[in-house]
């Protein structure tokens, strides 16, 4: 792992392949860090220069006081390309970091040249289509809560003890969760991981981001850059019926399924991503 300044703080980042090559940027999500695209980046390093930074707050990234909001991680990605000098890149993206693969491609429409999400944080229009199980719902309610939301993710740390290893049908060994488990070893390490669930846009709330993710993806929808979608069947945000609605609304869009599988599509299906995304790429 590798740092660079980034506003009052560091970012963090994993890096394979040339850097006079193309740039690929992969941005994972909640409660992750780059450490989840260390099977994927192996495949596409051979024609790119792959990046995988730790969203602020993650990982071995910095974590200043700040309120972690879903422009805040935007804001720190734009000061990270900055700072690498990036002028063309390629997003990958899951989970927020897919919103925010998206999110910088309407930024930065003439640096884009292809995004790829899977299991992306999108706009739900209900709690019933955000997630399929009345139980994960409950727990996204009871994180949104004054208090509750303290307990369970701050004090007991349960979105990395409980959520995490559902969130992929292979078992994570006990090296692997200690990975995720490591960045944060207190309450107050943890607050940029009750942050996410706090803003997740459910049923129009919070307004400002579910406006801001819709107006976002209606930029994808018509831009003419290549994009990829990769989803298992019975994915959690983009099972089949989601990921064909967003690859009919958007231009010049590619749909791979994946095997089985629930969120941490990375860590059930790494070569079939890694070898898609390379065939995929845009040149």
């Amino acid at each position: 792992m590798q740092s660079i300044p980034a506003l009052n703080s560091t970012i963090a980042y994993r890096e394979l392949g040339e850097r006079n090559a193309h740039a690929v940027i992969f941005l994972h999500g909640n409660p992750t860090h780059s450490f989840i695209w260390r099977g994927i980046m192996p495949h596409v390093a051979a024609q790119a220069w792959c990046l995988a930074p730790d969203l602020i707050g993650f990982g071995a990234s910095g974590k200043p006081d700040i309120a972690y909001s879903f422009l805040d991680h935007a804001a720190y990605l734009e000061a990270f390309l900055q700072q690498m000098d990036i002028e063309a890149f390629t997003l990958v993206g899951q989970d927020w970091g897919g919103a925010l693969a998206i999110h910088l491609a309407a930024r930065y429409p003439t640096k884009v040249r292809g995004v790829a999400l899977m299991e992306f944080v999108r706009p739900s229009p209900t709690w019933e289509d955000f997630h399929p199980l009345e139980q994960a719902r409950e727990r996204f309610k009871l994180m949104r809560a004054p208090g509750s939301g303290e307990e369970f993710v701050l004090q007991r740390n349960l979105f990395i003890e409980q959520m995490l290893p559902k969130g992929s049908l292979r078992p994570l060994t006990a090296d692997e969760m200690e990975a995720y488990r490591a960045p944060f070893p207190t309450p107050d390490s943890r607050k940029p991981m009750l942050a996410f669930p706090r803003m997740m846009p459910i049923a129009g709330e919070p307004a400002e981001v579910y406006q801001l993710i819709e107006r976002n993806e209606a930029v994808m929808a018509t831009a003419q850059y290549p994009k990829l979608i990769l989803f298992s069947p019975n994915g959690v945000l983009t099972p089949r019926p989601v990921a064909e609605r967003y690859a009919t609304k958007c231009a010049n869009c590619k749909l791979v399924e994946l095997g089985e599988g629930t969120h941490n599509l990375q860590e059930d299906h790494p070569d079939a991503i890694g070898r898609a995304i390379a065939a995929w790429l845009p040149k």
